[in-house]
């Protein structure tokens, strides 16, 4: 039985947000939120800018283009209140606010001040606020001036923000009091408001009663400690599209809003090539085939359906010699994005009975210390912790970790989350202590995650950017059952990651280095990617394109979609597609590398264009199809899609075996046949692109 799923449906009728850094950049004043709000603009819902700008500054950007006609403005932080659609300034309000309010007064305590001050430009000023520069004043100092306000027998607002701006407001006077007046002159409720703001003086709108709130990714800290005890949305993404998201989670806007955000590539010369060529392809021809391995996905996935979960591999198709045994095992990893992949399945009740049992059965053999096992001998029951040479699986808990999150979103069984928040719990903690120098990323063992006879170790890109998305998804689940200021907290670091993923992974000849550096960053200045690289350590790093890491990291808002763009049209320039979707890696290694290790030749498994050293990966593919679509290629993606078809059908024994890898070269299928993770990721690739109904 599910309790109340976990977007409200109240009927928002208002909607109160800050501009700066909040709805646009201060200083480039970009932002997609004009686009996707007049593109998907809901019905009988009020938009209200509340702003620290006056109303003449409010009115140039929207003249200019670069915000949308709202209904109401209340600039000046709660000083004026503008009525857009009548063009007039609501008197009435400024009537509340002359009361107690002198401003020979607040100028003459305000110059006695001992701390460096200065005004701020005379269009920041007007009759009912007094704003200045007032730079990493301390806690005590902003009280000691509301003290002296106070000991003067005057009410006033002192607000400050940032560490650097100070306004001094009439008593009645700020962004939550303006909204709140408003809004009962509009005779709505504050439950049916969202607001949302990224500073201090944003804080006040947040103190409404029932209010729903968005706080932005690049907010303050200031405002993340006055609202951590609050109801708010904590966005993944920065200002505009912070904010779209939150919309999309409060239910404002549909989730087609988000594609919204991608860039337009159509001048791009070298996407123009690719969608020209494509075009003289038969799109028929190609629909037919994708449709026909949609069904056989199915019949392959359901393959695996076992008492414990999802098997990795058909057992009834495979022969296993010696340690091939393990493949006829529940994976936490293999289940996990087997999970996932097939949600859009959630109503077969087999299937479904099957991605929770996968989830159960992880779940009931996490060790003592937190760590969920690599996999769960079907036969018997029987946990493994450790993969190859006794090494353990980072990234398995990351991905169970994903993937009941995934499904407690789509299902809205919060009694299961309830049941399994505590395990969960441990296993972020035994993850966690894997970042043993407290530097925000993950240390992994070599052999520690998905390539596992492939050597790399350290900060590993694919495990960061999974270590990303689970803070998340641990904070989004924290936030379904109320639990708003830990998951606030999650949220946070999970923007800390992602900071530190960016600097570390993405080499620039303009990163500032600091006085102290190692050879290793110097080096790393040398050049600049158009991907983020595969790993580094403190002595050296890899300008590898791990292929996986680079897809999963635009998927799951790692990075933006200009940077996704530089990086598809490196991966599609270079051939990962080339001849089925894809190598897990650009380039392979070869024997000779200082990259080689000798045991890539066990079993000619990693032989350059082989296994984890460059060979192709059905499962990849299909995250790889929803990538090429994230950006808004929906073209190419149908194109990818239908490579991927043909490699899936390309079977060893028979047609539509969903192979496990292919050869990187040659195209020819490798591994165990009727692969669970395989047909769930074409499954889910299939729905991403909308050409399945569900």
């Amino acid at each position: 039985m599910s309790e109340k799923g976990i977007k409200n449906q109240d009927d928002i009728k208002l909607l109160s947000f800050d501009i700066d850094n909040t709805l646009i950049d201060f200083h480039t004043y970009k932002s997609n939120f004009k686009n996707v709000w007049l593109k998907h603009k809901p019905k009988n819902i009020l938009l209200t800018y509340n702003t620290g700008r006056l109303i003449d500054d409010v009115l140039n950007l929207i003249e200019s283009g670069v915000l949308p006609p709202p209904d109401y403005i209340i600039s000046g932080v709660g000083t004026h209140i503008f009525d857009f659609n009548n063009n007039c300034v609501l008197k009435e309000f400024n009537d509340v606010l002359d009361d107690g309010w002198d401003l020979q007064s607040v100028e003459t305590i305000i110059n006695n001040v001992n701390h460096p001050i200065s005004e701020q430009p005379s269009r920041f000023q007007h009759a009912y606020k007094r704003s200045y520069f007032f730079h990493n004043a301390t806690a005590n100092l902003i009280e000691n001036i509301e003290a002296q306000f106070y000991n003067a027998d005057m009410h006033v607002n002192v607000v400050y923000s940032q560490e650097k701006y100070l306004d001094i407001l009439p008593k009645f006077a700020n962004k939550g009091n303006a909204l709140q007046w408003l809004l009962k002159k509009l005779s709505i409720s504050t439950h049916e408001t969202v607001v949302a703001g990224d500073s201090g003086n944003d804080s006040a709108m947040f103190d409404l009663k029932n209010v729903k709130g968005i706080v932005v990714s690049n907010a303050h800290e200031e405002l993340y400690k006055y609202t951590k005890h609050k109801q708010v949305y904590h966005t993944e993404q920065e200002k505009g599209n912070g904010v779209i998201e939150g919309l999309i989670h409060f239910a404002v806007l549909p989730d087609e809003a988000k594609v919204a955000t991608a860039i337009d590539h159509s001048d791009d010369f070298f996407i123009k090539k690719e969608l020209d060529s494509i075009a003289l392809e038969d799109e028929d021809e190609k629909v037919a085939l994708i449709k026909e391995g949609y069904l056989k996905a199915v019949e392959a996935l359901k393959k695996n359906i076992t008492p414990l979960g999802f098997s990795a591999c058909s057992i009834k198709d495979n022969v296993a010699h010696g340690t091939d045994e393990n493949y006829y095992s529940v994976w936490a990893r293999d289940g996990a994005i087997t999970v996932i992949g097939s949600l859009p399945l959630i109503h077969d009740e087999e299937i479904h009975k099957c991605q929770r049992q996968t989830l159960l059965t992880l779940f009931e053999h996490i060790s003592r210390n937190g760590q969920i096992p690599s996999n769960v001998r079907i036969k018997d029951n029987v946990p493994d912790y450790s993969g190859v040479g006794g090494i353990c699986s980072i990234d398995s808990g990351i991905w169970v970790i994903i993937a009941f999150y995934e499904y407690v979103n789509v299902t809205k069984d919060i009694v299961f989350l309830r049941e399994h928040i505590d395990g969960i719990k441990e296993t972020m903690r035994w993850l966690s202590a894997h970042d043993s120098n407290n530097d925000a990323l993950l240390e992994i063992p070599e052999a520690g995650d998905w390539t596992d006879l492939f050597g790399r170790s350290y900060n590993i890109l694919y495990d960061e950017i999974l270590w990303y998305r689970a803070n998340v998804c641990y904070g989004r689940m924290l936030e379904m059952l109320g639990e708003h200021e830990q998951a606030g907290e999650y949220i946070r670091w999970s923007q800390v990651i992602k900071k530190e993923i960016l600097q570390n992974f993405w080499p620039s000849t303009q990163q500032q280095l600091f006085q102290s550096v190692s050879f290793a960053e110097k080096q790393f200045t040398l050049g600049d990617t158009s991907y983020l690289i595969a790993q580094t350590t403190p002595f050296d790093f890899s300008w590898r394109c791990d292929t996986l890491g680079n897809i999963l990291a635009f998927l799951h808002g790692t990075i933006d979609a200009e940077k996704a763009h530089q990086t598809f049209k490196f991966m599609l320039g270079v051939g990962v597609n080339d001849p089925y979707p894809v190598a897990n890696v650009y380039p392979v290694v070869s024997p000779g590398d200082p990259d080689w290790r000798p045991y890539y030749t066990v079993n000619l498994l990693n032989l350059p264009n082989h296994y984890h050293n460059g060979g192709i990966w059905p499962f990849v593919g299909g995250f790889w199809v929803k990538f090429v679509n994230k950006l808004g290629l929906k073209d190419v993606a149908i194109s990818e899609l239908y490579k991927l078809a043909l490699i899936n059908k390309e079977g060893i024994n028979n047609e539509w075996e969903f192979t496990e890898w292919a050869h990187g070269t040659t195209g020819k299928p490798m591994g165990k046949a009727y692969q669970a993770w395989s047909a769930a990721q074409y499954i889910s690739a299939c729905h991403d692109l909308k050409l399945i109904k569900k």
